[in-house]
């Protein structure tokens, strides 16, 4: 039995820079932490020479090519596993919410199999392997952060070059830094689960096409996450909020799908309960919301919008990445 588990991320600047369309011509740049919220994988030895697998359902099949579930079928076909085995998949958090689930979930699957096969594989090549499944075999309008995360895991910071590469660097800052960070960010799910594709595909096209106003949008979201660095680098902590204010402005006027008047509604609460700045996790329309406060002003904020019925989600970092718990 192997037991395989990644972590979800959340964003801290710069997210969105990480499309292809876009870093192939400009250069991208973003940062992100890891936190606890896993997505797991079990794999083990089928008695039956046929494929069982578990995930929201449940699946028996003959052949690899008769999976439903596409992430599954994908990462079997790639693997060339064909016959007798049992996967079971849970989460810790539902998809479409923000956080990156799908890839974490590619990779821990990913994790497995090799491992299954008795086959070393290094993060960097787990990362990559997750980004061929999702962008180009599944077709996928994504960039790379989510699976660089999920094999990585920390507080990380991402280059994307314009050939491809992708330079992981880990955040330099002091443990109290780090402390801080967990502290005074909050997650709040707004009760919403979405797909990105949609906003993703867009921004995707127009950036393709260099359309001005989003690669301007864009460049500007860039240079919030390298400020991003510069602040925390520094210790100052609560900049934070203010770049997540101009973060969530500046990606509002990516797409009228961003935000719904929900979405503003809850901002603005949080906003008059101490909050110094907030911004939806992901692509938009939905997910989690993550808000940044002084320590003296967090329960004001956590009260005033648990009363809107969203659900806080306490949270820490996590240092590992990918990760093989159990292998038998």
């Amino acid at each position: 039995m192997i037991l395989s588990r990644a972590p979800t991320r959340i964003t801290l600047g710069g997210g969105g820079t990480d499309l292809e369309s876009y870093y192939s011509k400009h250069g991208g740049f973003l940062i992100a932490g890891a936190i606890n919220k896993y997505c797991t994988i079990l794999a083990s030895p089928r008695f039956y020479p046929d494929i069982r697998l578990s995930y929201s359902k449940a699946e028996i099949q003959k052949n690899v090519a008769d999976i439903e579930h596409r992430i599954f079928r994908a990462a079997l076909l790639f693997t060339d596993i064909k016959d007798s085995i049992e996967l079971h998949s849970t989460a810790d958090v539902p998809a479409g919410c923000g956080l990156g689930t799908s890839s974490s979930f590619t990779v821990a699957l990913l994790n497995a199999l090799h491992t299954y096969k008795r086959q070393f594989i290094t993060q960097k090549q787990i990362a990559e392997e997750a980004c061929h499944i999702e962008i180009d075999v599944l077709g996928e309008p994504i960039g790379k952060q989510d699976q660089y995360m999920a094999a990585f895991g920390g507080l990380t910071c991402l280059t994307f070059e314009k050939n491809g590469d992708v330079l992981v660097e880990p955040l330099r800052v002091t443990p109290e830094v780090y402390d801080q960070l967990e502290s005074n960010l909050i997650l709040f799910f707004t009760g919403t689960e979405r797909s990105a594709s949609a906003i993703l595909r867009d921004q995707d096209t127009k950036s393709k096409n260099d359309d001005p106003a989003v690669l301007e949008n864009l460049h500007r979201i860039k240079d919030i996450g390298l400020e991003t660095r510069k602040y925390l680098e520094k210790g100052q902590v609560d900049m934070l909020g203010e770049l997540f204010r101009t973060h969530w402005e500046t990606k509002k006027k990516r797409s009228p799908d961003i935000s719904t008047p929900q979405i503003d509604e809850c901002y603005e609460t949080a906003m008059k309960n101490g909050a110094l700045g907030g911004k939806l996790i992901g692509a938009g329309g939905g997910g989690f919301f993550m808000f940044y406060c002084k320590n003296g002003e967090k329960h004001k904020v956590i009260e005033a919008i648990r009363a809107m019925d969203l659900k806080w989600e306490r949270f820490h970092f996590d240092y590992e990445g990918a990760k093989i718990l159990v292998n038998t």
